[in-house]
């Protein structure tokens, strides 16, 4: 990957003093010569390595997140939490404006706990994002995925599936809350498998959606086959706030 804001200042150390300590170190002049020195893109931020990256931003928010549930107070909570991002590649506004390169794209379930840019420690133009209940595969959104792959290059789509997801229980319920939603969930009860547990049944439901991903679309299935593409299935235990790979 080449310099850039996340290389030359975090990965120095920098990132211990803060952004506004660093610069009070060195003269402000050559400070941002030297972080700006590369005229940036939307391609600056890339990692030569997208889960690596994804599962190294996850590491972050996952000590964070446990550090978060021994704090004592809501302030040092807070704090804890506000550690977070300080590891990553920002691209000024006038990049993004123009032109986005997210080198990984999510398929995660529509729950309030489990954002993507969240709990991967993401940064503006790094992850395209596609949400619903239980991550299912619609239409719609594989249109999406075929997008971020053909016009944007992802090199890689993962889905994600959470601990205690509701359309998983639903489907397992066997009940229908409204006629649209009973739709949604209709691949997650044609992998039900009897007896199974519920955590199971959310990573099977993950894996089976990955799976289906390049049998409904030949976009996708033809980047696989070309290498341009990978695919992975995964879990995330919002208990640890560790994302797995099943």
């Amino acid at each position: 990957m080449t310099l850039n804001r996340r290389s030359f200042l975090f990965r120095s150390g920098l990132n211990a003093f803060g952004l506004a300590a660093a610069m009070q170190l060195i003269k402000p002049a050559k400070a941002e010569a030297a972080v700006l020195a590369q005229k940036e893109s939307a391609q600056s931020c890339r990692p030569d390595d997208s889960l690596t990256a994804l599962i190294d931003g996850n590491a972050r928010f996952a000590a964070a997140w446990q550090a978060k549930n021994k704090a004592t107070s809501l302030n040092e909570r807070a704090q804890v939490m506000s550690n977070l991002w300080l590891d990553n590649c920002f691209l000024p506004s006038s990049v993004l404006e123009e032109s986005q390169s997210p080198w990984a794209s999510i398929i995660s379930c529509a729950d309030s706990r489990v954002a993507p840019e969240w709990i991967f420690d993401a940064a503006a133009g790094d992850l395209f994002v596609v949400r619903s209940a239980g991550n299912t595969p619609f239409d719609e959104g594989i249109a999406s995925l075929e997008f971020g792959v053909a016009v944007l290059k992802t090199p890689l789509i993962l889905v994600l599936g959470h601990s205690n997801c509701g359309a998983v229980q639903a489907a397992r319920a066997n009940k229908t809350l409204t006629p649209l939603f009973d739709q949604l969930i209709k691949p997650i009860r044609a992998n039900l498998v009897p007896g199974d547990t519920l955590t199971n049944a959310i990573k099977n439901n993950a894996s089976a959606t990955a799976q289906q991903l390049t049998t409904r679309s030949d976009v996708l299935a033809k980047a696989v086959q070309s290498g341009e593409l990978q695919i992975v299935a995964g879990y995330f235990d919002i208990a640890s706030g560790k994302v797995s790979i099943v």
